[in-house]
């Protein structure tokens, strides 16, 4: 038997399956296509780190087993190359983005390789080629034209480390999800799209994709759909309004004052002489804060009284304006009525500043005494004009009523989420296809002139504004309407763009005379198994969303959704511990692939625990799995050469001992089938494992001259196809060892017996009191009155028994019988 050369088997698989182009995928058959892919990586590194192993092995797994049951799979992978780090080295050290991520590039693809997935290759893309952003840059122009993509002054978060803007789902506690640095607002003009059109239609589409519920929850919760009224509150001496959004109508004859946010275009004109001063410098110190500390419910709410006031429509009293910083001018309409009697936020706001409550809803429909705290709940209508005494729920629909035939407001939907915010002060980035001209305004380049190219020659000094300021040749262009003088956007988009519709390119990513084939996405898409991060719930995956659904109600693609089924991979800790490089305990898949191979590593990647929940890594679990692979490497060797002198023979051998293999080999195919359908390697790895003990159980039980080799050898068959998607090279050597044509993933998955799953006897537990006695054998179908029989006849359970009542006997059928006596 020859030595496991892991070293010279992988290469060898490898350089067949490139020759043979195994996995180029035939993108015309169509119908049992299987679209499987795994979120591209970011090459800010140049190396894959385990994380990025925990990610692709896994899910390569997945696919080579859905190829084996008969699946056209395509696989691809690509690189997802914009982004902040390369620019950030490129401060630090001199090397040019472009420079630093064709490099990285050419290593981790040799790393992939390495890994034995079973990826395209004809079918790589990259997000920083032009041949890429060309298109990422078409999609602007495309939701800029249909009113989707807008420019306007806002406040945004700023990062003066990384000195660039943030989306808010990059800031994490109110700091720079990259670089932890504290996060600041600054108003600079932005470009934004126009996800809030799409909210109602992202909402709907949760509930027919095969998502985790955890996902899906959060994705609602940040589009945050709210049902109320809008009502408008004349203004005290003008004739504009300041207009309020409410999901408790019922509660406007409890409003005291009206709380503006300080960014409100109305403060200015609002704000008294008197109160000048103070309101300005409020406002200053708001800026200091971001979003996240302004609307933290533990921080302490503060506010400024402007000096004027509005009406109430409703009992037309006057409410003192305010402003505070808990209240944000990009949700909703950046106003607030406060009802201090029965919202807790109010009600601390007005504590503190000597302002009014009342008390409009209450429990029995009978004023109280003084309130103590807000009253939140449901109640009964009090103090509320025409409406007293009606239940708040049902008072809701009709006080919207009230408004509406008043001219007072209406009902409305409100959405918590906000604009998608694109613009990034960085150059490693898809340049913003526009010109601004002082004639014509904002003029977008010509689709015919993209891509609009990076220019190499800029500056990296780190300040604040693009570098691409610093190529005046570039920024300084022709007004694409009128020709005359006009000025390049220096923004580049946020990397997201490039992801929201990578997908896409997949299939066609060569094709130059579109973004993407309309007929070959029809085909494939959407992607039938998508796998990647939780992190991405609120951005990638939103965003991918609303991209899709724009293409559809264009008429682009006749899909909506672009990704049918998602999982998320859970994450690996190293003896309880996360990984980082401050604690030493990273763990660099190179040292353990250079002693023991992608195979084993990328098996013991799936066997050390759940994928959606990861895994503990451990040196010492990795030698175990390196054991068992040998030890199967030594079984079916000695299985092949005791039967390579009877393979035409069939020799019957121990027919109750071999039964009980062949069950435990049927059994271990239905659960591993079943395992991997739904992700569960940890799970299948054992499966396997069980139908390895039970092989060699059986080898060593019977003699050899007595065992049936030909059934050995379809369970040796058996075993090998279980294995080959975990471990890709060595089922492959194997497969040809046993002597089978061609590559086993051109074989077809086994299948099991249901007949041959049954058997004979069971064996039983017996429990006296909840402690093991004793156990007995027992036909499978037996009755549970003879299973009772048989229990009390039992020779080892008379002493447990005797002289004792028997209360009652519980029979799990084919498990346990459990016996509970007294005295």
């Amino acid at each position: 038997m020859s030595d496991y050369d892991f070293k010279a088997i992988e290469k060898k698989w490898q350089e067949f399956w490139e020759q043979k182009e195994l996995y180029k995928t035939d993108m015309s058959d169509t119908a049992r296509k299987l679209y499987c892919l795994v979120m591209f990586l970011y090459p800010s590194g140049d190396r894959l780190h385990i994380g990025h192993w925990w990610n692709y092995g896994p899910t390569d797994t997945w696919a080579r087993f859905k190829r084996m049951q008969g699946f056209n799979v395509f696989e691809p992978m690509g690189y997802d190359a914009f982004g902040l780090p390369a620019e950030n080295y490129a401060i630090k050290k001199g090397v040019h983005p472009a420079v630093s991520t064709a490099e990285n590039i050419k290593n981790i693809r040799q790393q992939l390789m390495a890994m034995g997935a079973m990826y395209d290759w004809t079918r790589e893309i990259n997000t920083s080629s032009p041949e890429y952003y060309k298109w990422t840059q078409w999609f602007f122009l495309l939701l800029y034209k249909n009113g989707l993509a807008y420019r306007k002054k806002a406040p945004v978060n700023w990062c003066p480390s990384c000195k660039t803007v943030l989306a808010n789902e990059q800031v994490v506690d109110g700091a720079c999800e990259r670089c932890d640095s504290e996060v600041s607002q600054k108003d600079l003009e932005q470009w934004f799209f126009k996800i809030t059109d799409y909210a109602e239609q992202l909402l709907e589409g949760l509930d027919r994709i095969d998502w985790p519920e955890k996902t899906k929850i959060m994705q609602r919760n940040w589009i945050g759909r709210s049902e109320g009224a809008s009502v408008r509150f004349p203004l005290d001496g003008r004739k504009d309004a300041v207009e309020v959004f409410t999901t408790r109508p019922d509660t406007l004859w409890g409003v005291t004052y009206m709380v503006l946010a300080p960014e409100h275009p109305l403060v200015t004109e609002l704000t008294v002489p008197d109160q000048r001063s103070a309101v300005d410098e409020y406002i200053a110190e708001t800026r200091k804060l971001t979003e996240i500390d302004r609307t933290s419910t533990e921080k302490e709410k503060t506010g400024v009284f402007t000096g004027s006031t509005c009406i109430n429509p409703v009992n037309g009293e006057k409410v003192p304006v305010w402003i505070a910083d808990y209240v944000l001018a990009s949700y909703g309409t950046g106003a607030v009525m406060a009802v201090p009697g029965h919202d807790e936020r109010d009600f601390d706001f007005a504590k503190k500043y000597a302002l009014p409550v009342r008390e409009v809803i209450s429990p029995d429909g009978r004023p109280g005494p003084e309130l103590k705290s807000a009253y939140v709940e449901p109640g009964i209508m009090i103090n509320s004009g025409p409406f007293s005494g009606e239940p708040s729920g049902p008072g809701i629909a009709k006080v919207i009523g009230f408004l509406e035939s008043n001219g007072w407001g209406g009902r409305r939907i409100n959405y918590k989420l906000r604009d998608w915010l694109i613009s990034r002060q960085r150059y490693w980035g898809a340049p913003i296809p526009v010109i601004t001209c002082e004639d014509c305004g904002i003029v977008p380049v010509p689709e015919p002139e993209l891509p609009v190219e990076l220019p190499d020659k800029v500056e990296f000094t780190g300040a604040g504004e693009s570098p691409l300021l610093t190529n005046p040749e570039w920024v300084n262009a022709p007004c694409p309407s009128c020709g005359k003088p006009g000025r390049r956007e220096v923004d580049t988009m946020d990397t997201f763009v490039c992801s929201s519709w990578y997908f896409l390119r997949f299939p066609n990513p060569d094709l130059g005379s579109a973004a993407f084939d309309p007929d070959t996405a029809n085909q494939w898409l959407p992607v039938d198994q998508y796998v990647g991060g939780a992190e991405h719930a609120v951005m990638h995956l939103l965003y991918a969303r609303f991209f899709t659904k724009v293409l559809k109600d264009l008429g682009y693609i006749g899909f909506d959704e672009p990704f049918t089924c998602l999982v998320h991979q859970g994450v690996i800790t190293n003896n309880g511990a996360k990984m980082s490089k401050s604690r030493g305990n990273v763990i660099n898949p190179d040292d353990y692939i250079e002693k023991y191979g992608s195979d084993i590593f990328r098996m013991y990647l799936m066997f050390m625990g759940a994928y959606t929940e990861g895994g503990d890594w451990s040196d010492e679990g990795i030698h175990g799995l390196n054991r068992f692979v040998l030890r199967v490497w030594r079984l079916a060797h000695q299985i092949l050469e005791q039967s390579s002198g009877t393979a035409g023979e069939k020799q019957e051998g121990d027919t109750k001992k071999f039964g009980e293999l062949e069950r435990v080999c049927h059994y271990s195919v239905k659960m591993v089938t079943q395992d991997l359908q739904r992700f569960q390697f940890n799970t299948s790895i054992s499966r396997i494992m069980e139908l390895v003990n039970a092989t060699y159980l059986y080898i060593q039980d019977v003699p050899a001259g007595l065992q049936n080799q030909t059934g050995l050898r379809n369970v040796l068959k058996t075993l090998i196809l279980l294995l080959a998607p975990f471990a890709p090279h060595l089922g492959e050597e194997l497969w040809e060892k046993s002597g089978e044509p061609g590559s086993i993933f051109n074989a077809v998955w086994p299948g099991w017996d249901e007949e041959k799953l049954k058997t004979e006897n069971v064996t039983l537990a017996i429990q006296v009191n909840g402690k093991v006695r004793s156990q007995i054998e027992v036909p499978a179908d037996a009755p549970e009155e003879a299973v009772k029989q048989s229990a009390l006849a039992d020779e080892k359970l008379q002493k447990w028994i005797e002289n004792k009542d028997i209360v009652k006997i519980v029979v799990v059928k084919n498990k346990l019988v459990s016996v509970v006596v007294r005295g």
